[in-house]
Order: C-alpha cells, then sequence, then structure tokens
C-alpha cells in the first residue's frame, strides 16, 4: 500500500482488481487494454501497489500465436500471447532483449529498447524532384513493418528506428 504522495511515473497500480500504469500526472493506463483515462486522488488517499516482475528476456521465436522468450537467468521459456506483445511484435526479431513484466505470473507487457536497428528489406528508389514536404518513402523492414524514410535509404541498409513511435532516426 501507498498513499497518492507516493505515486510516481512508471509504477503499476492495482484498482478494482485492474492493473494500472502510473503515466503521467492524474494520468493512468491500463495494462491489459491499453486505454489512459484522467484519474485524481484525494490527498493522503491509501493505493494497492501492485508488484511487477520485469525480467530481461530473449526473443526466441514465434509459435502459432504465441511468442516464445527465455529468461536469461533462469532460461525458463514462457510463452507471450500476441496480444500481450501488441505493437513491439513490429520491431522484435529472434535473439534480441526485451524487458517482461509478469504480476503474479501472468505476463503483462514487452518494453522494448527505445531504439532498435534493422534491414530495410525493401524500398523503391528516391526520386528527387519538386516537392512541398520533405522526402519520404515507404519501406518495408526486415521484420514486415513498414515505416517512412529519407528518399537516400536503399534497400539492404540498417537503419535505426524509434520503437515508441515507428520513426526513422537514421542509419545504423
Amino acid at each position: 500500500m501507498a498513499t497518492t504522495n507516493d505515486l510516481k511515473n512508471g509504477m503499476t497500480l492495482n484498482l478494482d482488481g485492474q492493473l494500472w500504469n502510473v503515466v503521467d500526472f492524474q494520468q493512468l493506463k491500463n495494462i491489459l487494454s491499453g486505454k489512459v483515462v484522467d484519474r485524481t486522488f484525494n490527498a493522503g488517499v491509501k493505493v494497492d501497489v501492485a508488484t511487477v516482475d520485469r525480467r530481461e528476456m530473449q526473443y526466441l521465436y514465434r509459435e502459432g500465436e504465441d511468442f516464445v522468450f527465455m529468461d536469461v537467468q533462469d532460461y525458463d521459456q514462457p510463452r507471450i500471447p500476441a496480444d500481450t506483445v501488441g505493437s513491439a511484435a513490429s520491431y522484435l526479431l529472434e535473439d534480441q532483449t526485451a524487458v517482461v513484466a509478469f504480476n503474479e505470473g501472468t505476463p503483462l507487457y514487452v518494453e522494448l529498447p527505445a531504439a532498435v536497428e534493422l534491414t530495410v528489406r525493401q524500398t523503391d528508389p528516391g526520386v528527387q524532384g519538386d516537392r512541398s514536404t520533405g522526402g519520404t518513402k515507404p519501406a518495408t523492414l526486415e521484420t514486415g513493418v513498414q515505416i517512412q524514410v529519407p528518399l537516400f535509404i536503399t534497400t539492404g541498409e540498417k537503419i535505426k528506428v524509434d520503437t515508441r513511435t515507428g520513426d526513422y532516426l537514421g542509419r545504423a
């Protein structure tokens, strides 16, 4: 238990049987649904802090709808449902390390590094010419996700991608 004065960004709370992450001042994000809500608490009210076990794991392979990870400490291999992995699947490569959060043995979410290096699998040649905006073009990465990259990027190049927004960050 903690008081409302103890709340910090990143804490996980158990409110009415549901787990919520503190995102920002007065904002909570439901861990399972991803829904963000504004929530105010009276000063000094006690809230239940959930125990979240964050473990560093290595992504091994995909099996059906599940992603199989391996705990780098004890070599346990939990199967994480695709719904739990969520958008992280777009930037996840085999043998990549990620943090998997558990609550009482149930996987909550997968957290990737802020940026990852991926290879451009396919992109059309950039064409210089008249344009009113910055020159970008679509590129398909080795994970299958498609992002916008500058015109000078070619097929086969390694690039850095922001895993939170999907934005191109630069060449690797």
